[in-house]
């Protein structure tokens, strides 16, 4: 589990604790839960030195993976013609290549167990917003991957991929009332998601309940990309 440490990582690694499950929680800022069930590693996930020290943890601890949440995420909002190159690649490599990096690490392991991956993608990978060229970019690019990895490696390890919409994380602790009231408006649950919400979502598409479920992307917005106040 990457990105382990707030908002939508923090519930699934409760959520899957709940399940019965050990957890390996991953996160640069080195806050990630820390209990008997947890194993909190602090470490950047675009560096695939990390990834290797998470496969090497996996085995030595429990001898097996199950399930790998590739959910670490970072966003610099700029225009396109204004982003830096450096804010440029690295929201490509925390959002997106981290997960090539990931699979290639833990791909032994959860072969051997017929695992799951999921990943956190976003609707930014299905409609335009200002100010978010690299970060549309890269969560596009996890849908695109998301499928082409379920067909690489079916049926040994299942890949799906989730798409939050407006969910109250502490990333919309800059976001103006105004702007949050608007966000909320524009769904048709009339409301923010919360992240165990979605932390629901992913532990569906972890578990035995989808066996036949694979190269699939699951939505979870509150109706957010289905309203339009326009004809």
């Amino acid at each position: 589990m990457t990105g382990a440490a707030s908002g939508i990582g923090a519930a699934v690694v409760e959520r899957f604790l709940a399940e019965g499950a050990r957890v390996i929680a991953v996160d640069v800022a080195g806050q990630a839960a820390d209990r008997p069930e947890v194993l909190a590693i602090t470490g950047d996930v675009a560096d695939a030195a990390t990834w290797r020290r998470i496969a090497d943890v996996a085995r030595a601890e429990f001898g097996r993976l199950d399930v790998l949440h590739s959910n670490a995420s970072v966003v610099v909002r700029a225009p396109a013609h204004e982003m830096a190159e450096d804010d440029w690649d690295r929201q490509l490599a925390v959002n997106l290549t981290a997960t090539y990096l990931g699979v290639k690490a833990c791909l032994g392991l959860l072969r051997e167990n017929r695992g799951a991956v999921v990943l956190s993608s976003s609707v930014h990978a299905l409609v335009g917003i200002p100010l978010h060229p690299a970060y549309a970019a890269a969560k596009g690019g996890l849908v695109s991957l998301g499928r082409q990895l379920a067909v690489e490696y079916g049926p040994e390890v299942r890949v799906n991929t989730v798409l939050p919409g407006p969910i109250l994380t502490p990333a919309w602790d800059g976001i103006g009332e105004e702007d949050r009231r608007r966000s909320a408006a524009a769904t048709a649950a009339a409301r923010f998601g919360r992240p165990d919400e979605v932390a629901a979502a992913v532990t569906f598409l972890a578990c035995e309940e989808s066996s036949y479920v694979t190269g699939a992307c699951l939505v979870v917005d509150g109706g957010w990309t289905a309203v339009k106040d326009s004809a």
